[in-house]
């Protein structure tokens, strides 16, 4: 089994320790992704404006890795503040995914990187290659 390391130049840069995404077996890992701008700072709007940009952030590393939003099969959420923003989150989400069920977790946590209030991961499934017609 082969893995294959993405790193989105137009994504929101990783930091040195992990990779955007892996891709083995098939399937599209993606890392955690928060509502941050390209400095790592957290964007300003609350619960629903950081789970667009995490959101879009992860649309971008599926596209660089030949997925696509439709191709997710599993979401995990993870939230700071869970009855807080448990609806606001899920309002921003139905806007992203409003079409493509999938599986989802979402979990409160303690604490999450730079203070965000909502963590995504998925897994999807990569798209193979159109086979060229003659």
């Amino acid at each position: 089994m082969v893995k294959q390391t993405i790193i989105s130049p137009d994504a929101i840069p990783c930091l040195p320790v992990f990779a955007h995404a892996c891709i083995s077996d098939g399937k599209v890992y993606v890392s955690g992704s928060i509502g941050c701008d390209r400095n790592h700072k957290v964007v300003p709007g609350g619960v629903k404006a950081q789970t667009l940009v995490a959101l879009d952030n992860i649309h971008t590393i599926l596209r660089a890795s030949n997925s696509d939003l439709e191709h997710v099969v599993k979401m995990n959420v993870y939230m700071a503040h869970l009855q807080r923003d448990f609806a606001d989150m899920n309002e921003a989400y139905l806007q992203v995914f409003p079409q493509y069920p999938h599986a989802r977790t979402c979990v409160g946590v303690a604490c999450l990187p730079l203070g965000a209030d909502v963590e995504f991961e998925c897994i999807a499934e990569v798209v193979p290659a159109q086979a060229e017609s003659n």
